[in-house]
């Protein structure tokens, strides 16, 4: 039977879960350069009091941001994304979302704005930079690649494909660094290919961070060891030597009962 004061505490949290989404937006801009959605997603971030869900590659090369938060905030954040875009010469379509359904998950990765509502500030290491370099073409990219981690002190973090023959690669390091790495590889990729264009971010949010890729090489994962076991000949002959011992049945041994006993009884 459910008590009164259980019958009390969830008529208080009922409400509450249902007001999750009441009083806010979610926010898509879409642009045609994985740099260029890095970069205004960074903006977006730091405009406004809004969280970055992730982003979206639906091929042909495009990209698209998706970020939540209160109403008023999400369209100040998507204005300057817009605002972004055009400074970049990048073609951009946007959208948002006054209290979205809650079922809109389906389709967009909304639940990751829960685990990070509490969880905005800057990175750890405030000197960071992250540097992106997009060329059309791989080897194009491979060539910007080798540049950028030959002419300064960073480290290749992993590249990222949007189709449309348009990959971006992405180091991380010390924001002169970085900068002087982009620079090297921003003149290698338009010597081997095309160079469709690149982004340095300095000093990016945590939640800026997450959403890019990792290679899988950063990662580390524990392996077993493996400790060869050799046993010598001569103990194997030892081992192989031993006979049984047969132990007595111990129910058919004699018991002894102490005088004493006896006498006392």
């Amino acid at each position: 039977m459910e008590t009164y004061n259980q019958r009390a505490l969830s008529t208080i949290h009922a409400p509450q879960r249902q007001n999750n989404f009441k009083d806010t937006a979610l926010g898509l801009i879409s642009t045609l350069s994985f740099p260029s959605i890095v970069g205004i997603a960074d903006n977006m971030l730091k405009s406004a009091g809004v969280h970055l869900v992730g982003y979206e590659k639906i091929g042909s090369g495009h990209c698209t941001a998706i970020i939540r938060g209160g109403i008023s905030d999400v369209r100040l954040a998507i204005e300057t994304g817009i605002q972004t875009a055009k400074q970049y010469d990048q073609p951009a379509s946007s959208l948002v979302i006054p209290r979205p359904y809650p079922n809109l998950d389906i389709v967009l990765p909304i639940n990751r704005w829960h685990q990070h509502f509490h969880q905005s500030g800057h990175s750890r290491l405030s000197n960071q930079a992250i540097g992106l370099v997009e060329t059309r073409g791989f080897p194009a990219m491979v060539g910007a690649c080798d540049a950028m981690l030959k002419s300064a002190d960073v480290h290749l973090a992993s590249y990222e494909k949007i189709g449309a023959g348009l990959c971006t690669a992405i180091i991380r390091g010390t924001v002169s660094n970085v900068a002087v790495a982009v620079e090297a590889g921003m003149a290698e990729a338009e010597r081997i290919g095309e160079l469709n264009a690149a982004m340095i971010i300095p000093r990016p949010l945590e939640e800026l961070e997450e959403t890019l890729p990792v290679a899988s090489c950063w990662v580390e994962e524990s392996q077993p060891v493996n400790i060869p076991i050799n046993i010598p000949v001569n103990i194997k002959e030892k081992i192989t030597d031993v006979e049984a011992v047969e132990l007595p049945d111990l129910a058919k041994l004699p018991v002894k009962i102490k005088e004493e006993i006896w006498r006392d009884e």
